[in-house]
C-alpha cells in the first residue's frame, strides 16, 4: 500500500480505529477491565482529541518520533476538510488527526513493530498525565 496516494483524513480515519483496537485490547487484556461502563470511561482518557494533541506535543519535545513519522503527522494535521468539531478546539482536534495520520499511516505500511512502540510510549504518557491530575 502507499499512504501518500491517500488522502490525509482516510489515514487518519484509519489511525482512529488502529488506535480504538490499540486501546480496547490493552484495558481488557492487560489492566484485566471487565465491565462495560468502566471500559468506556477509562477508554475516554485514552482516546480522546486532548490525550492525543498532548502526547503530539510530547513526541516533538521528546523526539518520539522520527522526521518521516512527523510529515506525516504534519500532513494529517494541516489537512483542510469539512470537519464537524464539537467540545473542542480545532487545533487540539488537528493535532489528534496528525497523531491518527501516523497510526493510519504505518498501518498501511504493516508496521506493526513500530505501531506497538508508539502505542506503548502513548500508554505511559497518558498514565503519567492521569496520575499527575
Amino acid at each position: 500500500m502507499r499512504p501518500e496516494l491517500y488522502n490525509a483524513l482516510v489515514l487518519a480515519y484509519l489511525g482512529d480505529a488502529v488506535l480504538e483496537v490499540l486501546v480496547r485490547d490493552y484495558l481488557v487484556l492487560k489492566k484485566g477491565i471487565a465491565k462495560p461502563n468502566e471500559l468506556q470511561k477509562t477508554a475516554v482518557a485514552y482516546v480522546s482529541a486532548k490525550a492525543q494533541a498532548s502526547f503530539m506535543k510530547a513526541c516533538k519535545d521528546y523526539h518520539w518520533m522520527n522526521e518521516e513519522e512527523l510529515s506525516w503527522y504534519r500532513r494529517g494535521r494541516n489537512t483542510k476538510g469539512r470537519r464537524n468539531v464539537k467540545n473542542m478546539d480545532i487545533q487540539t482536534h488537528n493535532e489528534s488527526s496528525g497523531f491518527e495520520a501516523v497510526l493510519g499511516t504505518l498501518h498501511l505500511k504493516n508496521d506493526q513493530d513500530r505501531i506497538q512502540a508508539l502505542f506503548e510510549k502513548y500508554v505511559m504518557f497518558i498514565e503519567k498525565e492521569e496520575e499527575n491530575g
